[in-house]
């Protein structure tokens, strides 16, 4: 159930709050890196003569090192505190790409450790900027809208990102564009961790285990989850590539990935203003189900137009999926792990884009480009199929604390825990 926000809560609402703009604005900064690794490497590697092959192993390992570091150093900002470890880990991931741009290609294993030691330190800010929210906001229904905001603000900076990395590469070149974007991603992180609540920030007490975060079986099942989702975005990706081939007109990959990213943000537009009662974990479930849904009519890969509305369609639920899905995470994280369950969920769902890439090329040169976009249908109806298995899990949140209570303790905050919201609340 839905009710209209009343006007003082809706995003300006947040972005009044103080510290929340600035917060946002660097983490989104801070990540563009990340953002446009894969295109800028491929830029790169290309200026420098290489082969699309190699261009494809190094945003591998790129890939890899940044689903293997994410969650470890989620871990270690939950243990350590926040500047203690994003800024550091912002300057290794620069340097990183710093040792690539000087020496090039020609020596491939240096060309693969420098590819790898960016992607391993890449910042947890993503992760990060969700543990901060409920100190900086303090209601539980502003933090939610907040992380409907964040989903919003990433289908922006996936669209501003590449056209900033093209504008740096015209200018200059790759190498150099390299540089700027990855000194941008360090302050980024410095406007973010020289900030008060984030040098305020400490995570609640944690039990000792191994695990970590991954000991919640609610989590568990919400990793499971968007592993498929991740899978059906990565397909659509390379299905869109396959279906501007088709018509030998390469601009109409640009406004399919436009077009997808137009429905996202108006979905999380929608989404964030309004409050949403019931149980979240019910709600992910019926957005799940909507976001396949609307991947399915995409197998019929009509005409240039049709095919472009089709792509707002399929990315109308996307937004509100993440932004669901991060309260879901809140609730299930074990007391001490938010960060690192946040990360987790970007590790999850990078690793499965990556995987939906790689099938969906088979896929299309085997059945043709509408058996691409089924690829991204199957991969939504499995996620959804996961959430459908795992209700009894996800019904029962373990965590204990409440949502923000180590940021509260840290800042010394007298927020009643009543106004966050218990938990275990359904």
């Amino acid at each position: 159930m839905a009710t209209e926000a009343p006007p003082h809560g809706g995003y300006l609402d947040i972005l009044r709050a103080p510290h929340a703009a600035r917060l946002l604005a660097g983490t989104l900064v801070g990540r563009l890196p990340h953002a446009v690794g894969p295109v800028a490497l491929t830029l790169f590697v290309r200026d420098q003569g290489g082969s699309y092959t190699l261009a494809g192993g190094l945003i591998a390992a790129y890939g890899v090192a940044t689903a293997l570091g994410q969650p470890l150093l989620g871990r270690a900002v939950d243990l350590k505190g926040q500047p203690r470890v994003q800024l550091p880990a912002a300057v290794l991931s620069a340097l990183g790409m710093l040792l690539l741009a000087l020496t090039g290609i020609g020596h491939l294993g240096l060309a693969y450790a420098a590819a790898v030691l960016a992607g391993l330190f890449t910042p947890p800010l993503e992760g990060g900027l969700r543990a901060l929210w409920p100190s900086v906001l303090g209601r539980e229904d502003r933090v939610h809208r907040a992380y409907a905001l964040d989903a919003v603000a990433q289908e922006v900076m996936f669209t501003a990102g590449p056209l900033l990395l093209t504008l740096l590469v015209s200018l200059w070149s790759p190498a150099a564009a390299l540089l700027v974007i990855n000194a941008l991603g360090i302050l980024g992180a410095l406007a973010v961790v020289l900030s008060e609540p984030s040098r305020a920030w400490r995570s609640a007490p944690r039990e000792a285990h191994w695990l970590g975060a991954l000991r919640s079986p609610g989590l568990l099942a919400l990793l499971g989850s968007f592993f498929f989702v991740g899978l059906a975005l990565g397909s659509i990706t390379v299905a869109a590539v396959a279906y501007a081939d088709d018509r030998n007109a390469p601009a109409v990959y640009g406004w399919l990935m436009a077009a997808l990213g137009l429905g996202a943000l108006l979905g999380g537009v929608a989404y964030g203003a309004r409050q949403w009662a019931g149980a979240p974990e019910r709600r992910l479930r019926v957005l799940v189900l909507l976001l396949a849904v609307c991947y399915l009519p995409l197998v019929l890969v009509p005409g240039p137009a049709a095919m472009t509305g089709l792509s707002v369609l399929s990315g109308v639920f996307l937004a509100p999926t993440l932004a669901c899905a991060f309260v879901v995470v809140d609730r299930h994280a074990p007391r001490g792990t938010v960060t690192e369950a946040f990360s987790w969920l970007v590790t999850t769902f990078g690793v499965g884009s990556a995987l939906g890439s790689a099938v969906a090329g088979p896929a299309v040169e085997l059945a043709g480009t509408a058996s691409g976009f089924a690829v991204a249908g199957a991969g939504g109806l499995v996620a959804f199929a996961v959430l459908l298995a795992t209700t009894r899990v996800l019904g029962a949140p373990t965590a204990p604390e409440t949502p923000g209570a180590g940021a509260r303790h840290a800042a010394g905050a007298d927020v009643p825990a009543a106004a966050h919201g218990e938990k275990n609340t359904p």
